[in-house]
């Protein structure tokens, strides 16, 4: 053993056989093994380069070579790299070990697809050092390996097709490409149309598993659903061979391992932990509802509805799909604990959610969604510890959570609703036993809705569905399906509330009690179901054998027969059929099993129901289409009227038309339904014309009849031409005038009803609507007049009048020129209203006459001499104030007067003589001002008289007693004249006030009077001063005192200059020196008020003595200084309170309420507007808050909900916030701090915000046109030609030319754009896209038009000579209309090779092939004039079955006015 063991080379490879074979004994234990001679060559030989290991009965065996019957079983290979003996130094470095399953070819496959292919093409550093050419032969290694494995069977000596052979199909892509492979590969026709017809269902679903990755959960749940919906549509078709059953069974395997991995791979891009729990949740919701829906879809059908499938059931068990039922499960377990945590969170304080920060720690380094029974146990464990961290948690909360619910329970919704809003909680063992008083009386309202349900069960299930003792009722649903609906919602509110107590009532008393109770009802609910399955079955299969129900329906009988005795067209196809149609399919749905003779008969019904519902809408149409003409339009529509009934009458089958149309005859039965359809068709479509222009006529007629006949004769004249050239329209469209000559009446007398109201209304108010008439007021001669002339007015007014009245005479409708008129008489019926014109006339110019009466009064004052008037009467201020007032009155009054009257149709210009009023006032105004202006000045004379010898009088100082006593005298006379001449100072004072009021300027000079008489005054006043001068000497000791007082003040103003807070302490900002200051300014202001006791003291002392208050302004000055700065600091600290606490708030969550700091700033500055001083506190903060102000509308740059990371990072470049600073954590303070720079950057961070959003407004409009590109599709119809064959053309032409336009609008606007550059390329692609899109729309459009009006002519073999040439183009037409039905989206026009040239090509020889028919008709017409009077398509006609009697005759009286027929030799 020790020997053996030393040779690390055999061990190396006898160890890899063992682990590789999971063989139980250790391989170096057999001494044969050990002493192999393939095994010693390999090894010793460096010319042997191969090692091949396989296991068999016998045991392993060793050999140096691979025989090709070596692949049946699993087939270990150990080869070198170079040829060179195996020591232990390149052991590793020169062997590499392979194995091999089921075949060669699998393996090699396995290996390229796996391994090598994405390393040497998808890894950057390979694939760019690996040569492009061997990269393609690698990609055609691996398609092409993939294509023989997929149809290989390795137990042939040749390749063959085996469908039961599934070992190449891995994934569902696989199975896609296997069918695609098939559709060109087959041997057979019949098998190549089965692989078509599989590849065309599988291709629903094939682009969005070619594209699985990039799909989000929410779209593969949709995706589950079409799933199932394809491979139900595989198994059930029947037009071809069934698909395999063991091929089915692979395919569902490896579509749920596809939705498996892909839920894994997208929840592992998750921390299930400490992401969200929201978005958490909806992942795993959608990822759970993945796994759910594809379990229950294999379920379902493979367990029903394939194994109830007659034509193709289902043989084998179930398929049920385990590995993706349980990561569905290990996923709801995941949920569980999540809810769990996030519902135990809302129920914990704040402060006490750290006891859960550690929870998740027993997950740490276990992926949950990689489920597999390795990592199980694993789960299961992390679970166990999870809920053991939890249990603290959890008896914290009970008592909360049974707080919460005693407060609802008497309310049974709220209670049911907490219950399962908290059942994860409640179902915990400890929160369980905590409301145990809870949860049964949860359960005693569970089992009262038991109760109720079974009550309501049994009141209704007998009624009749939609009474009030019935089924409730749906809609489109017959009785029996009806009450099954209404039953299985009952089951499943029993089967809610049973989940409910499986949820959180399990361990309770009851709970056996009523889960036996609601299983009994859930009974009792599926025997009334099948209850009404057997008596609707009874009652069908016995309606079956009676004729008479209407639901036999015998193939060989007639379709339709008209009913002898009304003559109403009846289908031998009854309603009862499709009601059991619309039954059948709805219990098929609900799970029933149809008996088979009534899906026999279903099937039948079905068969025809298509054309049995085609043929009941024709036949209502024809029993319906004589309520639907209007009466007046029946002549007119006689002809196609008869042609239908005649299709109708003659429903022959066969050549000779001999036998009827039956059933059983689809090929005959479909041709007749064209025909009648074609029929109807024709015949509704030119009713719906009809019915069209007689609504159309309708809409004029009512516009008419409030159109103005008087004032809009225009418009009635352009209304009766438009209800003419519609009325020549329908004539030009093949209708005879004949036949139009009663609708034609019938317009006439509606017209007449129209014009007679409008005649009517305007005879009423004919006076107000008749063609205005100008006239002008005129003051000229000395009196008022009109221009022009009163007579003249009158005669005019007349003559329009006349007009009016002789309208219906002239008014000839849209009849015929030689019909009899019937709105003559119009005239002779409304007679009656003549006088009442003729006296409203009389009253107009009463009126007229009237305005001319009004203007008199107002010229009066212009034949009176004014300034002598002013002068006789005015003296007072009183007096002019009056004038001028009245004189203003009056000139508003004038402003009032209408510039313009209107007296019905007459429009009388006042203005001129309103020019004429306006002058006259002025001139009254000027000479009441002229008048003021003088009676001032006279009073100004005579005051300045007396004031002036008054002065020159008390000038002259005394120089002795007598002098003094003159003095005196004098003074006493002027004391007795001032009050003489006071009033007329007054009264000059008043008028010179009003002159300056009503003039806008007075009289100057009175100003320098004013002074003059103060002077005066004062002269006056010191003859009483002079005994007082001895007063003086008593003053001299509260002098002195004050100077003591005065000192002390001086040097307290000196300290607290010094001493006070200054500017630059305002300017720090320092908390401290704040506080020093606030502090110093309360100590010196107690000893400013010692100061002020002083001062109050001298003040009174002052006053006692009668002296003159001393000047305290030094006192004052510093007291407001101190008050001041009290008031300044006060106001700083109550504005940094406010400041600080917004500062502190983060961007994220403020930049939503910056106007909570905008209204901050705004109190501030309203607060500091209104301060009533400004100091240098109040300017700086003022400073602060403008400075804040300019930043305010700057914000919204820096507010970023639409921008990305990456502007994030240039908006915090730009600002120069310092490095590492992210969104999460930035403050408000810190964009405040940033202020000045956020205003000189305002620009910047403009174009930044403008940046993003153009970014993504381009973004978004290139992804529309990409959706438009994608969606945009012609909307075909179809068209038979002249030989019966269909073609696809294209309608809605206008919607497809203005949806390219609206593009091309859309990418020109995009141009404008400053940020266009970036999408510059995909711009210009798509612009020439549309330009080509237009250009070949519009030419297509004109082909298609022409090619219609063109086909049948040429069809017909008309002009020989042109036929090949039409047919080139016929051909063309056709091979490009083939492509777009092919492809009918629109932007692959652009793709077809030559589209442009071959578009042109074909429009101009459709126009050679017009100019020649053209030519053509008109030889004819030369060479028989009377050729002119028909169209070319009757024209075509008869040269076409010129031999034929009855064409010829059918248009001779259009040819030959009056011979309508010619008898035929």
């Amino acid at each position: 053993m020790a020997g053996r063991a030393e040779d690390v080379r055999k061990l190396f490879i006898l160890t890899t056989t063992q682990n590789y074979f999971g063989l139980d004994s250790q391989p170096w234990d057999q001494p044969l093994l050990h002493h192999s001679p393939d095994i010693n060559n390999f090894l010793d030989d460096g010319n042997q380069m191969l090692l091949r290991v396989q296991r068999s009965d016998a045991g392993l065996s060793f050999s140096n070579a691979i025989d090709s019957a070596d692949t049946k079983e699993k087939v270990l290979v150990f080869f070198k790299l170079r040829p060179e003996v195996i020591t232990d130094q390149n052991l590793h470095n020169n062997i590499l070990v392979s194995s091999m399953l089921e075949s060669p070819i699998n393996s090699l496959y396995q290996a390229v697809r796996q391994v090598f292919a994405p390393m040497l093409l998808k890894d950057q550093e390979w694939s760019r050092n690996f040569d492009p050419k061997l990269q393609n032969l690698l990609s055609e290694l691996e398609a092409g390996l993939g294509i023989v494995l997929r149809r290989s069977d390795t137990n042939l000596s040749k390749l063959k097709f085996k469908e039961d052979d599934t070992r190449g199909i891995l994934t569902p892509n696989d199975e896609f490409q296997f069918w695609i492979e098939q559709t060109h590969r087959g041997n057979k026709q019949i098998s190549k149309e089965r692989a078509s017809y599989f590849k065309e269902l599988f291709e629903t679903i094939s682009r969005e598993f070619y594209n699985l990755d990039s799909l989000s959960l929410l779209e593969v749940v949709d995706l589950v659903e079409t799933t199932r919906d394809v491979v139900d549509d595989v198994w059930r078709q029947t037009e071809h061979d069934h698909y395999p059953e063991s091929r089915m069974l692979h395919l569902l395997d490896i579509i749920g391992g596809s939705f498996g991995r892909f839920v894994q791979r997208k929840l592992g891009t998750l921390n299930l932990w400490e992401d969200p729990y929201y978005l958490v949740k909806e992942n795993l919701k959608a990822g759970i509802s993945i796994c759910e829906q594809w379990v229950i879809a294999c379920n379902h059908l493979t367990g029903q509805v394939w194994q109830r499938y007659v034509p193709h059931p289902w043989k084998n068990e179930k398929y049920f799909p385990e590995t993706l039922d349980k990561l569905g499960k290990r996923l709801e377990e995941v949920l569980d604990v999540r809810t769990i945590h996030e519902k135990l969170l809302y129920f914990l304080p704040a402060s006490e959610e750290k006891i859960l920060a550690r929870v998740f720690e027993p997950f740490t380094g276990l992926n949950p969604v990689q489920y597999n029974p390795y990592t199980e146990p694993l789960w299961k464990a992390a679970v166990s510890q999870y809920e053991k961290i939890i249990i603290p948690v959890e008896r914290k909360i009970a008592g909360k959570l049974k707080n919460y619910i005693s407060e609802i329970q008497d309310s049974p919704q709220q209670l049911l609703q907490a219950f399962l809003k908290y059942k994860e909680l409640v179902k915990r063992p400890i929160i369980s036993k905590e409301l145990m008083l809870e949860r049964e009386t949860l359960l005693a309202r569970l089992v009262d809705s038991v109760k109720d349900f079974r009550l309501d069960f049994e009141n209704r299930s007998r009624g009749i569905p939609g009474d009030a003792s019935g089924p409730l009722s749906g809609k489109n649903l017959s009785e029996v399906v009806n009450n099954i609906v209404w039953v299985r919602q009952l089951e499943l509110k029993v089967d809610d509330t049973i989940k409910i107590a499986e949820a959180v009532l399990t361990d309770s008393s009851g709970y056996r009690s009523f889960h036996r109770s609601a299983e009994d009802l859930l009974e009792q609910f599926k025997l009334y179901e099948q209850e009404q399955f057997d008596d609707w079955s009874r009652d069908i299969q016995s309606g079956l054998s009676d004729s008479r129900s209407g639901l036999c329906i015998e193939a060989n009988s007639r379709i339709m027969e008209l009913d002898s005795n009304d003559g109403s067209l009846k289908v031998h196809y009854s309603d009862r059929l499709v009601i059991l149609l619309r039954e059948v399919r709805q219990l098929s749905a609900l799970g029933f099993v149809i008996p088979a003779k009534i899906q026999q008969v279903a099937n039948i019904a079905q068969k025809f129901c298509k054309q049995a519902i085609i043929l009941k809408q024709v036949a209502h149409f024809y029993n319906s289409i004589d309520q639907q003409m209007i009466q007046s339009q029946r002549p007119m529509m006689l002809q196609s009227a008869l042609a239908f009934e005649q299709i109708i009458k003659n429903s022959k089958a066969g050549s000779g038309g001999k036998s009827q149309i039956t059933w059983d005859n689809p090929n005959e039965l479909e041709g007749y339904i064209q025909k009648l359809q074609s029929a109807a068709d024709r015949l509704a479509t030119e009713n719906r014309k009809l019915r069209k222009w007689h609504t159309t006529f309708c809409e004029k007629v009512v516009i008419l009849m409030n159109i103005d006949l008087l004032r809009q004769q225009q418009r009635w004249k352009d209304g009766l031409q438009e209800l003419r050239t519609g009325l020549a329209s329908v004539e030009a469209q093949g209708f005879q005038a004949s036949d139009m000559h009663a609708w034609k009446l019938h317009w006439n007398h509606q017209l007449y009803k129209a014009l007679e109201h409008q005649y009517q209304m305007g005879l009423e108010a004919l006076n107000e609507n008749l063609p205005e008439i100008n006239i002008d007021l005129l003051y000229k001669q000395g009196r008022l007049q009109f221009r022009p002339p009163f007579e003249e007015i009158r005669a005019k007014y007349y003559r329009e009048m006349k007009r009016f009245i002789g309208i219906p005479n002239q008014f000839k409708g849209v009849g015929e020129a030689g019909d009899e008129s019937i709105f003559s008489i119009m005239i002779d019926r409304n007679a009656s209203g003549f006088l009442t014109i003729f006296r409203k006339a009389e009253d107009l110019f009463r009126r007229l006459l009237a305005v001319l009466h009004q203007h008199k009064e107002w010229i009066i004052i212009g034949q009176v001499d004014m300034e002598a008037l002013v002068e006789k009467h005015l003296s007072t201020v009183h007096d002019w104030e009056k004038n001028f007032k009245a004189l203003k009155i009056k000139g508003k009054e004038v402003e009032r007067l209408p510039s313009a009257v209107k007296v019905d149709c007459l429009n009388i210009n006042c203005s001129p003589v309103k020019s004429v009023i306006d002058d006259l006032i002025q001139k009254l105004f000027d000479v009441l001002v002229l008048s003021l202006k003088k009676s001032v000045q006279a009073h100004l004379h005579e005051i300045d008289a007396f004031v002036t010898e008054a002065m020159e009088v008390l000038s002259i100082m005394p120089q002795s007693v007598e002098e003094i006593g003159n003095a005196n005298v004098q003074y006493s006379k002027l004391q007795e004249q001032k009050p003489q001449i006071l009033p007329l100072f007054q009264e000059a004072e008043d008028k010179n006030r009003l002159l300056r009021t009503v003039a806008g300027g007075g009289l100057e000079t009175i100003s320098n009077l004013k002074a003059k008489w103060d002077k005066f005054e004062l002269m006056m006043e010191s003859h009483q001063l002079m005994i007082k001068d001895q007063i003086e000497v008593m003053k001299g000791n509260v002098k002195s005192r004050l100077q003591i007082y005065y000192q002390e003040l001086e040097k307290f103003k000196a300290r607290w200059d010094q001493l006070k807070p200054g500017d630059d302490v305002i300017d720090t900002g320092q908390q401290n020196t704040l506080d020093e200051s606030a502090k110093l300014i309360k100590e010196k202001k107690v000893e400013f008020d010692d100061l002020e006791v002083i001062r109050k003291k001298l003040v009174d002392d002052c006053h006692h003595f009668g002296l003159e208050e001393p000047n305290f302004s030094l006192a004052y000055s510093v007291s407001k200084d101190i008050e001041n700065c009290a008031q300044i600091w006060a106001l700083y600290e109550e504005f940094q309170q406010g400041f600080q606490e917004m500062a502190n708030e983060d961007w994220i969550t403020f930049r939503s309420k910056t106007y909570l700091f905008e209204e901050f700033l705004m109190t501030w500055h309203d607060k500091l507007r209104k301060a009533e001083e400004h100091s240098v506190m109040t300017v700086k903060l003022q400073s602060e808050v403008d400075k804040y102000k300019m930043v305010i509308p700057i914000l919204k740059y820096v507010r970023g909900e639409h921008l990305s990371p990456d502007h994030w990072l240039d908006l915090f470049r730009l600002l120069g916030l310092p490095r590492g600073t992210s969104l999460e954590k930035l403050l408000f303070g810190d964009l405040l701090r940033l202020a000045d720079t956020i205003v000189a950057k305002a620009s910047d961070l403009k174009d930044l915000n403008s940046r993003a959003h153009g970014e993504v407004t381009i973004r978004e409009a290139l992804r529309e046109l990409d959706l438009w590109g994608v969606g945009a599709v012609f909307t075909l119809t179809d068209y038979e030609d002249s030989q019966k064959r269909t073609i696809k053309l294209i309608k809605d032409w206008k919607d497809i030319v203005n949806q390219v336009g609206d593009n091309r609008c859309l990418l020109q606007s995009l141009k404008d754009s400053p940020y266009y550059k970036g999408f510059e390329d995909k711009v210009s692609i798509w612009e020439r896209k549309l330009a080509q899109l237009d250009e070949y729309l519009q030419n297509l459009n004109h082909i298609q038009r022409k090619w219609v009006y063109l086909e049948p002519i040429f069809g017909r073999g008309a002009l020989p000579k042109e036929q090949a040439r039409f047919n080139r183009v016929d051909e063309d037409f056709r091979s490009i209309m083939t492509d777009i039905k092919k492809d009918n989206r629109v932007t692959t026009l652009t793709t077809h090779a030559g589209i442009r040239n071959c578009l042109l090509q074909i429009l101009d020889q459709l126009q050679r092939c017009q100019k020649s028919l053209n030519e053509f008709l008109e030889e004819k017409r030369s060479a028989f004039p009377r050729f002119y009077f028909i169209g070319d398509d009757d024209l075509l006609e008869i040269l076409g079955q010129s031999t034929n009697p009855s064409v010829i005759q059918s248009h001779l009286k259009k040819l030959f006015a009056g011979n309508l027929w010619i008898p035929s030799q």
